[in-house]
């Protein structure tokens, strides 16, 4: 009966063992679950928390805002919910681009994003200029989520000869950096005219909407076209809240011939590490400008849309020059103003 029993006891013994040594990676098993469980937890409460119709259990819903009232200022993310959320949070611009149209700004911008601590809203917000009263907190919500030591931009060329938006920019931040890409007035002109050509087919030609009277040659500086170049008039205003070294003046032309010179000059002034260099460009003869060799967040070659580029109509010489006459004095003003000689005349 003893030794009967000895296998017995051998065989439970064996299983006991056994079940010991299936233990170790049955407990790594629920421990890498548990960890994972308490990772997705704590991720969907940063962001499902957001989503509409998703309110805690006894909490009451956020209130709808009123006519009028602004909403509140989304809480930024404490560092471990940032880092759950692989997000960073949400922040008022610290430099804008103010103009102008038809100045190279779009391009600048694309370029702008390829430098990993700039991070940019794609469309144009137009907020201190048509959306202002629909308050601070909703101009931030527009702007992407950055990470500490990233830069957020915003681009709305029509700033510049906006007023009102010099004091509304400033009132926001004194300290905000402000970049201008202008172009020689004269092009600048036909190229707006050929954007709002590509739109209304029908309007009057160039050559009629320059003149208020052809006889006498008198520029109709009302027509925005012509308007918007006599930059010197308009960066006056912006000399009452901001000095001239917090406005840095790039050069649409330069934009073009040397786009790593001019983007050094702009990451220099944003603080940043000159990362962008000729090694992000190529030129591409059919647009007539610089490409970048691969976009933010792509591998592949970038070219700015069929809206850029366009193929400006034939013009009349005569035209052509009583404008370069006449934007002149306002240029060399410019010129003055700004220290830079851009060599438009």
């Amino acid at each position: 009966a003893l030794c009967g029993q000895r296998p017995g006891r051998g065989a439970g013994g064996g299983r006991g063992a056994g079940a010991r040594r299936g233990g170790g990676p049955m407990l790594l098993l629920l421990s890498i679950m548990l960890i994972l469980w308490l990772y997705m937890f704590y991720s969907c409460a940063g962001s499902c928390a957001a989503l509409p119709g998703l309110t805690p259990r006894g909490s009451a819903p956020p209130e709808e805002s009123g006519p009028g009232e602004q909403r509140a200022a989304p809480a930024a993310l404490s560092p471990i919910s940032a880092f759950l959320n692989g997000s960073g949070s949400k922040r008022l611009p610290q430099a804008i681009i103010i103009g102008v149209k038809k100045g190279g700004t779009r391009a600048l911008l694309e370029f702008l994003r390829v430098h990993p601590d700039v991070r940019a809203v794609g469309a144009e917000p137009h907020f201190f200029d048509r959306n202002y009263e629909r308050g601070l907190a909703w101009y931030r919500d527009l702007m992407p989520r950055t990470l500490e030591g990233q830069i957020t931009m915003e681009k709305t060329p029509s700033y510049f000869v906006t007023k009102e938006a010099p004091a509304r920019i400033s009132s926001m931040a004194k300290g905000t950096k402000l970049i201008v890409v202008v172009r020689d007035p004269v092009t600048r002109a036909i190229s707006d005219y050929t954007q709002t050509l590509s739109k209304k087919p029908d309007i009057p030609t160039f050559e009629s909407l320059t003149f208020k009277n052809r006889t006498t040659g008198l520029i109709d500086t009302s027509w925005s076209a012509i308007q918007i170049g006599i930059y010197a008039k308009h960066l006056e205003n912006w000399l009452l809240y901001f000095p001239i070294g917090q406005i840095l003046f790039v050069s649409g032309e330069r934009l073009i011939s040397d786009p790593a010179g001019e983007l050094g000059r702009v990451q220099d002034f944003l603080g940043l590490k000159r990362i962008i260099t000729d090694k992000h460009f190529y030129f591409n003869k059919t647009k007539g400008f610089p490409c970048l060799k691969k976009a933010e967040g792509s591998s592949k070659p970038h070219c700015l849309g069929k809206t850029k580029g366009r193929t400006h109509p034939d013009i009349d010489q005569e035209v052509v020059q009583r404008l370069r006459d006449f934007y002149r004095p306002f240029n060399m003003k410019f010129y003055q103003m700004t220290g830079q000689d851009f060599g438009w005349d």
